[in-house]
C-alpha cells in the first residue's frame, strides 16, 4: 500500500473513531423513558429531564433542599467544583450538591442533585460522568 493510501486510510479511520465517540458520549448521556431520549435538551444542550421521572429518592431530596434540610449526609450542601467541566462554567462556590440515596448501597452512591444559583438544577445517576438539567415543575 503506498503512503499516500496508507495516510488517507488513517485519515478516514480518525474520523469514524472521532464522530464516534462524539456520538457514544452524546448518547449516554441522553437519559432515554422507554426507548427514546428524553424532552428536548435545555440551553445548557444537556438534556432535560422531569424531576417526576428521576427515581422517587430525587423528589425527597429536592423537597430537602427546598426546606433547608435536614441533610442525611454531612457533605450535603458542600461546593460543587464541576472539575469535570460537564456544567456551564460558573465561579467557585455557584454549584452545591446534595446525595440522592441509592437503595442497596452502603456509602452515599452514586446519584446527586446539583443546584446552582437560584434555578438551576440537574442530577448525575453516575457520579458526575453524565448529567441532565431537571424541571422539577414536572
Amino acid at each position: 500500500m503506498s503512503s499516500r493510501r496508507r495516510v488517507s486510510a488513517a485519515l478516514i479511520g480518525l474520523v469514524v473513531l472521532v464522530a464516534g465517540g462524539a456520538w457514544g458520549r452524546h448518547a449516554l448521556s441522553a437519559p432515554l423513558v422507554g426507548d427514546r431520549p428524553s424532552v428536548v435538551a435545555s440551553t445548557t444542550g444537556l438534556p432535560v429531564r422531569a424531576l417526576s421521572q428521576l427515581p422517587p429518592q430525587a423528589t425527597q431530596v429536592w423537597q430537602l433542599i427546598q426546606h433547608g434540610g435536614p441533610f442525611p449526609y454531612r457533605q450535603d450542601g458542600a461546593v460543587f467544583g464541576n472539575r469535570e467541566g460537564r456544567l456551564p462554567p460558573q465561579q467557585s462556590g455557584f454549584y452545591r450538591e446534595y446525595t440522592v440515596p441509592t437503595p442497596g448501597e452502603h456509602d452515599r452512591g452514586p446519584r446527586r442533585l446539583i443546584t446552582g444559583g437560584a434555578a438551576e438544577l440537574y442530577y448525575t445517576g453516575n457520579h458526575y460522568v453524565s448529567f441532565v438539567t431537571v424541571d422539577p415543575k414536572r
